[in-house]
C-alpha cells in the first residue's frame, strides 16, 4: 500500500489538472463570447438584450458554480475506496498495532527508554521513535484505560521532548494525560505536582486550574493538610493490572515465552528420538520423531513438511485470511477476543493436492483417523499477536462446543511450524512448565484427553508473541469420532501413551518402531 502512494497521488493530480484546464477553457470561451456581444449589443433598456443577457448571465452562473464544485477528489477517493488494490489501515489497526507493542513489551520484559530507541533487547532493529510517536502509543494505552503502560509512555515522550528541536510534542498534552494516569495508578500529590507544572506553563488552559483545585480537594478528603500536599512526595507507584488470566498463571506465560523457567536435567534425561516406521509405507519412508515429554506425552516431528508445500499452503490461505475466533463456551458460536489475536483461513482437502497430502501425511504421523478431523486452519501472527493459555478440548460445561461438527471432542491437535521467527513466538504449557520454540518445517504433536475420553488438563497451552520475524502455522484437530480402533481405551484409568501409536508393542528407545501384525 505504501509504494503505492506515490501513484496514487500522482493520479489525483492528473484529475484535478484535467479540471483546471476545463475551467481555463470555459473561461476563454466566455471572454471571447464577451467581446462578440460588446461589439454588438445595443442599450440593456432594449427588453429582447435585456432578457438575453440576464438568461446568458443565469445558465453561465450555474454552470460555473457546478464546473467549480465539481472536485474530482470525491470520485476518485470512492473509486480507491471500492477496489482492493489500496486498503488503507484505519484508527481500529492503530490502536492494535500499539497495544500488540505493549503487549510484546509486557511478555519480554522490554525497556520502555530501548523500545523509543528502536533497541530490542540489545540489538537496533529500527529507527527512533519521534516525542509524538511516543505520545500517540502512550495516548491510545489511555484510551484503553491502561494507565500502567499510559505512565511509562508519557514519561518517555517528556524526556524525549527536551532533546528534541523543535519538539514534535506539545508539553501541555503530555502533562495533562500524565497527571490523570498519575491519579488513577494512586500517586495523588504526584498528580498535583504535575497539574501545576501544567498550570506553571499553560496558564490559560482551560482545564489546568480546575483540575488543581480537584486535586487538592482530593487530598484534603484523605485528610492531608493544604500545606502538605506538596510535601513528602511518595515514591511512584505504577502496579500493572491483571489480565483476561490469573495472575500466577500469567507469570508463569510469560517467564515460559522468555525461556527462563528452568529444564529439569533428570526429566529431559529420559527422552529420545526415534524413526517412527509403524506402517508399511513408513518402512520406506520413516517419520523422524523427537519425544518431548512423557504423560502426557508430547512429541515433535521434524523436516515434516517442505518449503514448496509451505508456499502452496501460504498462498491458498492469504486471499482467505480473516481475524481468528474463538468459541463462546455457552452459545457454541465462533467470535473474536482480546485473548486471540491472529489471522487465520481454512483449507479444505479438494481445494489443492498439497493439503490433501499433508493430511494423508497426518494419518501416517498420528495413526489417527482424519476423516472426522476438522479442516486444516493456517494462522498468520501480526504484531504482538498471541493466543493466551487454554484447552483445544471441550470440557464438561461446555457443552455446545462441537455439537454441529457430530465428531466428538478433540482427541489430539498437530501444530505444524511454516516459518521460522527470530525470537518469541513459543508454544507453552502452563501446567507442565513446558517450552516449544518453533523450527520450520517441524510439527509439534499432543493428546487433548486421557485414554478413557476425559480431557487432559495437563495440556493447557499457549502461544507466546512475536517478537521479530514471522509467524506462521498449521492446526490440524483431530476429533474422538472413528479413533475406537486407533487410539482404544487403556486397561487402566492411568494407562498413556509412551510413544505415538502405542498399542503395547516394545518402547522404541531399545526396538526398531515396527509394529507385530
Amino acid at each position: 500500500v505504501e509504494k503505492g502512494i506515490p501513484e496514487l497521488i500522482n493520479s489525483y493530480i492528473e484529475s484535478e489538472n484535467a479540471r483546471l484546464n476545463e475551467l481555463k477553457r470555459f473561461a476563454e470561451q466566455y471572454k471571447n463570447k464577451n467581446d462578440d456581444i460588446s461589439k454588438n449589443m445595443n442599450s440593456v433598456s432594449n427588453p429582447i438584450n435585456a432578457f438575453h443577457l440576464i438568461k446568458r448571465l443565469t445558465s453561465t452562473w450555474k454552470e460555473l458554480v457546478n464546473q467549480m464544485k465539481h472536485d474530482v477528489s470525491n470520485d476518485f477517493l470512492q473509486n480507491i475506496s471500492t477496489t482492493a488494490r489500496y486498503s488503507f489501515p484505519q484508527d481500529e489497526d492503530l490502536s492494535g498495532a500499539a497495544i500488540g507493542l505493549l503487549r510484546l513489551q509486557d511478555t519480554y520484559r522490554l525497556d520502555t527508554h530501548d523500545l523509543a530507541r528502536g533497541i530490542v533487547m540489545g540489538k537496533k532493529i529500527s529507527e527512533e521513535l519521534s516525542a509524538h510517536d511516543i505520545f500517540e502509543i502512550a495516548r491510545l494505552a489511555y484510551n484503553q484505560e491502561d494507565y500502567y503502560h499510559t505512565l511509562l509512555w508519557m514519561e518517555e515522550s517528556l524526556e524525549k521532548i527536551k532533546i528534541e528541536d523543535p519538539p514534535t510534542a506539545a508539553e501541555s498534552d503530555i502533562l495533562e494525560y500524565l497527571a490523570f494516569s498519575l491519579y488513577k495508578q494512586g500517586n495523588l500529590k504526584r498528580a498535583l505536582q504535575v497539574t501545576d507544572r501544567l498550570y506553571e506553563i499553560a496558564p490559560y488552559h482551560s482545564r489546568a486550574k480546575g483540575n488543581i483545585q480537584w486535586y487538592e480537594d482530593q487530598l484534603a478528603a484523605e485528610g492531608v493538610r493544604r500545606s502538605e500536599m506538596r510535601k513528602n512526595i511518595p515514591p511512584l507507584e505504577n502496579t500493572r493490572p491483571v489480565d483476561n488470566f490469573e495472575n500466577l498463571e500469567r507469570h508463569m506465560y510469560e517467564a515460559l515465552c522468555r525461556g527462563e523457567v528452568p529444564v529439569s536435567v533428570k526429566e529431559t534425561s529420559k527422552l529420545y528420538c526415534y524413526y517412527k516406521m509403524d506402517r508399511p509405507f513408513l518402512r520406506l519412508a520413516p517419520f523422524k520423531v523427537e519425544i518431548m515429554r512423557f504423560n502426557p506425552l508430547a512429541v515433535m516431528f521434524r523436516d515434516i513438511i517442505s518449503d514448496e508445500e509451505i508456499e502452496v499452503v501460504q498462498s491458498l490461505a492469504r486471499p482467505k485470511l480473516a481475524r481468528a475466533t474463538v468459541q463462546n463456551s455457552q452459545t457454541g458460536q465462533l467470535e473474536t477476543a482480546s485473548y486471540r489475536i491472529s489471522k487465520s483461513a481454512w483449507l479444505k482437502a479438494t481445494e489443492h493436492e498439497v493439503v490433501a497430502r499433508i493430511n494423508s501425511r497426518l494419518d501416517y504421523m498420528t495413526n489417527l483417523d482424519m476423516d472426522t478431523a476438522e479442516e486444516l486452519q493456517v494462522a498468520n501472527y501480526g504484531i504482538g499477536g498471541h493466543y493466551d493459555p487454554h484447552y483445544d478440548f471441550a470440557r464438561k460445561e461446555e457443552t455446545k462446543a462441537f455439537s454441529d461438527l457430530g465428531t466428538g471432542n478433540r482427541i489430539a491437535t498437530v501444530l505444524l511450524y511454516m516459518s521460522q521467527p527470530e525470537l518469541g513466538a513459543a508454544t507453552v504449557f502452563t501446567e507442565l512448565k513446558q517450552t516449544n520454540w518453533p523450527k520450520k518445517n517441524d510439527a509439534l504433536f499432543w493428546y487433548n484427553l486421557l485414554r478413557n475420553g476425559e480431557g487432559d488438563l495437563r495440556t493447557r497451552h499457549a502461544a507466546c508473541p512475536v517478537l521479530l520475524g514471522v509467524k506462521w502455522v498449521s492446526n490440524k484437530w483431530i476429533h474422538e469420532k472413528s479413533q475406537e480402533f486407533r487410539r482404544p481405551c487403556g486397561l487402566k484409568p492411568s494407562t498413556y501413551e509412551r510413544y505415538v501409536g502405542d498399542l503395547g508393542a516394545p518402547e522404541p528407545r531399545y526396538h526398531w518402531n515396527i509394529r507385530s501384525e
